[in-house]
């Protein structure tokens, strides 16, 4: 591990302390030019005791501004303390969790899952644009029809063609025959670039795609093609319950990946993570943004230091060993659930190196699923999937009663 290191509250405190004093300080320093400053101490008391021991807190009162992509260079200096932390992130999450080689790699902490997917696809949509001179209407998004409903609005904003391919209704698997098909229309309609997002865990069922049948389909067709990585709910958990690493910078088709930290890493919402391969960020700089230090690559521009020092602050809580662990806790009481609905004669639908498990809607009267929590996967009373996701606060204890109501409903439908 070159940057993920297991450290005490205390050195937690002292690096973000240091960081901090390394941005710039508004009561210190006369600062005329930027439109910045602390939060408005008429609410949020600057000064407020138990902050010493809030470095978060402490961070979203000062206030920095991240803006821009600070593993290519220049930034701006007023922040450069607490934007070494957001870089220290990005290098925990490219090369330790990712395995991309030291270095090799730009990336900054976004707003969300959705704004990491849609970047993906702005740089490769201009990649294709300046390098081939590829037309609009010649560029296609290709995925999967359990895809992230991100890419209909990447294809929207960015004036492209979505392309989805059908999975199987029982293993949520896409096919080479269907991928075969599907891509074989997409050219006969015109397409010859492709950006494909495929899924390390799905947000509907947790299912994994199998990168390589994409790869493979596209480069028998003679086609040019990217694949970025949706790891929005995958990121932190699927690299630590299984040791395939065909989703990971490891498979040379790979050039970008997008994670949540406000899923399973528990941070504040608003901390999707994007990584891509060295110089691919540079297809989407924003010339015009001069006023900027550095310029700017990123969709959102300015956006709060406080949500990247959060995640800083939890992996380097837990560290990789003890995430590790948490990761199989999940997966350990995930696999109870999962003999439970088989023991009953439940139909699920489960991948193996995944925390969440969906169950048909057959099962589940709407009742029990308004009662435990349940997410259908259509909220039109017309569901065919209820699914459970094993979060932090989701014990087998909690499990218990739910399974209990499903068995005596199934007892009652064999009566």
């Amino acid at each position: 591990m070159q940057y993920w290191k297991k450290l005490t509250r205390n050195e937690i405190n002292q690096r973000v302390d240091e960081a901090l004093n390394q941005n710039v300080d508004y009561h210190e320093r006369t600062i005329l030019g930027i439109p910045a400053s602390h939060l408005d101490e008429t609410v949020f008391n600057r000064d407020a005791a138990f902050q010493n021991n809030a470095p978060f807190l402490k961070t979203m009162v000062d206030n920095p501004n991240h803006i821009g992509c600070h593993t290519m260079g220049e930034s701006e200096p007023f922040f450069a303390g607490t934007q070494k932390l957001e870089k220290e992130l990005i290098g925990i999450v490219a090369e330790d969790i990712l395995l991309c080689p030291a270095g090799q790699y730009d990336g900054y902490v976004a707003s969300g899952g959705t704004e990491a997917n849609i970047q993906s696809i702005w740089i490769y949509r201009n990649l294709f644009k300046r390098n081939h001179g590829a037309a609009y209407n010649e560029i296609c998004i290709l995925c999967s029809e359990d895809s992230h409903y991100s890419m209909h609005k990447a294809a929207n904003l960015l004036n492209l063609d979505l392309v989805e391919v059908p999975v199987t209704d029982d293993t949520r698997e896409v096919t080479r025959q269907e991928a075969t098909a599907s891509i074989s229309k997409a050219i006969s309609n015109g397409k010859k670039y492709f950006i494909v997002v495929a899924n390390m865990m799905t947000t509907m069922f947790g299912s994994v795609d199998d990168v390589t049948i994409f790869s493979e389909t596209l480069e028998a067709a003679g086609v040019d093609f990217k694949i970025h990585i949706d790891g929005a709910f995958g990121g932190f958990v699927y690299p630590f319950s299984t040791d395939n690493d065909r989703m990971t910078f490891k498979n040379p088709h790979i050039s970008s990946v997008t994670l949540d930290a406000h899923k399973m890493v528990q941070a504040p919402f608003g901390t999707g993570i994007f990584v891509a391969r060295k110089g691919l960020i540079d297809y989407v700089f924003t010339n015009e943004a001069q006023y900027v230090h550095g310029l700017d690559a990123t969709l959102i521009g300015s956006r709060s230091g406080a949500n990247a020092i959060a995640v800083w602050m939890i992996l380097q809580t837990y560290g990789p060993h003890d995430w590790f662990e948490k990761i199989h806790i999940l997966n350990y009481r995930t696999n109870w659930l999962c003999r439970q609905l088989n023991d009953i004669g439940i139909d699920f639908y489960r991948h193996p190196s995944s925390n969440i498990v969906t169950i048909r809607a057959k099962h589940i009267k709407p009742e029990l699923a308004h009662k435990y929590g349940l997410v259908p996967d259509q909220h039109n009373n017309n569901a065919r999937w209820y699914k459970i996701v094993m979060m932090e606060h989701v014990h087998v204890d909690h499990l218990m009663p739910f399974v209990e109501e499903l068995k005596k409903e199934k007892e009652n439908e064999s009566l």
